[in-house]
């Protein structure tokens, strides 16, 4: 028995190994051919097309190598994550660059034996990739490359219909097989009488035909990226598992975004909310419910991610998730930043520590704001849309940004435990924050948001005007905002830093003017808050660029155009 088990895992090993070795083998591969194009006189790898392709342009040739080599490039994380299509497409690359290299008279014996080394590895490994791709995206390949080719190939006939370009004698079929053919550099198949006018409808359409096999790749093996729905039986479930469990984690309260997708365990008593971006499972915060039933939520996350060919990501983490999803799924976790929180039976505004938040306080009152503190339930729906249509009206970018510390809602029927803090100035609202519950003895900060001509020191009247009115609301702690990288801000500026840790201080404090990374560590250390780290988890050191990215989009931080989104698409 233990000899079959020892012998299960090695060849659950090599299962992961073998397609990670593909993808190496891939992109050593497409390096090659691209190398080939930047230096041919050394590596000739273009000889490679010459030979059997009837074109005159060397240049033409370097083309369709380097757009093979850009293939290759392009399959390889596919590979890795055991994609079906990509490893079809990539057995036909291997299979054409094959033929050809048996058909040319100048043989390359490195390059067909890599290329044929290729093609075994794929072979022997055919069952472990099963991963299918978006069941869409090969129709919207298809329709997208088609919108490229169709009216490329109508202007082409125009252009060979034209007086004096082509000889009588060839008609419309002899003329659409030129310039099909022209799409993948075979053109020259009818004589054109100028030799510029046929070299500039070659090129053109030779580009038109680059262009289409990039766009059917790219969008063809794109990953599945199902719509984010929290449909009302889930989120009845997931308030049911806040209610039991929901004190241990500031956080869990914005797995109720509606724009997230919860996966259960086996025993539904604990869950995992994330949402998709770009081929990234984001989840935020820890799991739902009973951490001794997080392993189950983790296991049938961990399987939902393989089976789609998703890279795992979790944002904003306690300590503890962080230790779970290692032992559980291998997850490596770094720290993300720092949670400010404040127990609001320990605030005052007395003492030097408090001076700025006591002045700015002051200066506010001074001012004749008036503040108030109610939970959403008990405004009325005339309140609440106005603190929308403020909200939406103070809102710096086009977008609502947020997904792991953001609820993206006010004044929902749903949500009456909420809690609004308001400034009115003259009758006029100029400010407001919006707080999430935490449990039933906390709250964690959604929304801030001011009119942009308000007096400076509103927000911290409206942070502090809530920590006093707290205990009157049975709220015993506030989680503030959330402040990225904060122990490096704070190390950074001691006596005896290091030159690593200073030059770190130093490039964040550069990225805080595009993000407020500085001056929200700064803003949160006003109150004196108790600091409690956050970590994100990852599965491989080199996808924290792609996970950053993904990352950033799904907070609307980086915000693609749409027509990127309409190409690829995901509108």
């Amino acid at each position: 028995m233990v000899g079959s088990t020892t012998t299960l895992r090695r060849h659950r090993r090599l299962a992961v190994l073998r397609p990670d070795l593909v993808s190496t083998a891939s992109v050593l591969v497409g390096l090659l051919m691209l190398i080939g194009v930047i230096a041919p006189d050394r590596f000739r790898t273009s000889a490679l097309y010459t030979d059997v392709v009837p074109m005159p342009a060397r240049a033409t040739a370097e083309a369709v190598v380097a757009v093979s080599g850009w293939i290759l490039l392009r399959l390889a994380r596919g590979l890795r994550k055991r994609k079906r299509a990509e490893w079809r497409i990539a057995v036909g690359v291997c299979v054409a660059v094959m033929a050809a290299d048996l058909l040319r008279a100048e043989r390359r014996p490195v390059e067909a034996v890599v290329t044929a080394l290729l093609l075994v590895a794929l072979l022997v490994t055919r069952r472990e990739y099963i991963v299918p791709s978006d069941p869409h995206g090969r129709w919207f390949a298809l329709r997208s490359a088609g919108q490229l080719v169709v009216p490329a190939l109508v202007a082409a006939l125009v252009l060979l219909y034209l007086p004096g370009h082509v000889p009588p004698g060839f008609g419309f079929w002899a003329r659409l097989r030129e310039v099909t053919w022209s799409l993948a550099g075979f053109g020259g198949t009818i004589p054109i009488s100028s030799d510029h006018y046929a070299d500039v409808l070659h090129a053109a359409l030779l580009v038109i035909g680059i262009a289409s096999t990039v766009l059917l790749v790219t969008v063809g093996v794109r990953t599945h990226e199902p719509v984010a729905r929290l449909c009302p039986a889930e989120e009845d479930r997931v308030r049911a598992l806040l209610a039991a469990h929901g004190a241990r984690d500031s956080l869990g309260y914005f797995a109720l975004r509606r724009d997230k997708a919860v996966v259960w365990s086996a025993s539904g008593k604990a869950a995992i909310a994330y949402r998709v971006v770009d081929g990234v499972a984001l989840a935020g915060g820890d799991p739902l419910g009973d951490p001794e039933a997080w392993p189950g939520a983790i296991a049938a996350w961990r399987a939902l991610i393989e089976r789609n060919g998703w890279t795992p990501a979790v944002m904003g983490c306690s300590e503890l998730a962080a230790t779970v999803y290692r032992r559980e799924y291998g997850l490596a976790a770094v720290a993300l930043g720092d949670e400010a929180i404040v127990e609001t039976g320990r605030y005052s505004l007395s003492g030097r520590a408090m001076r700025c938040v006591r002045q700015a306080c002051a200066r506010v009152e001074r001012a004749g704001y008036v503040i108030d503190v109610h939970r959403t339930g008990d405004l009325d729906e005339g309140d609440l849309a106005a603190a929308r249509a403020a909200a939406d009206a103070w809102r710096v970018d086009p977008v609502e940004r947020g997904f792991s510390m953001a609820l993206s809602r006010v004044g929902d029927p749903a949500d009456p435990d909420c809690v609004l803090v308001r400034a009115h100035l003259d009758g006029q609202l100029r400010g407001l924050l919006h707080f999430v519950p935490w449990s039933g003895h906390g709250v964690s900060l959604d929304l801030m948001r001011r009119d942009r001509t308000a007096d400076n020191g509103l927000n911290e009247s409206m942070i502090s005007a809530l920590l006093q009115a707290a205990p009157g609301l049975g709220i015993d702690r506030v989680s503030l905002n959330f402040a990225v990288f904060r122990d490096a801000l704070e190390r950074g500026e001691r006596i005896g830093a290091g030159p690593v840790l200073r030059l770190w201080r130093r490039t964040l404090l550069i990225a805080s003017r595009w993000w407020q990374i500085d001056s929200l560590y700064r803003f949160n250390d006003k109150f004196r808050p108790q600091w409690q780290p956050r970590y994100i988890s990852y599965s491989r050191a080199r996808d924290i660029p792609r996970i950053a990215l993904a990352a950033l989009e799904a907070e609307a931080f980086v915000v693609k155009p749409r027509a990127l989104n309409r190409l690829v698409g995901r509108t």
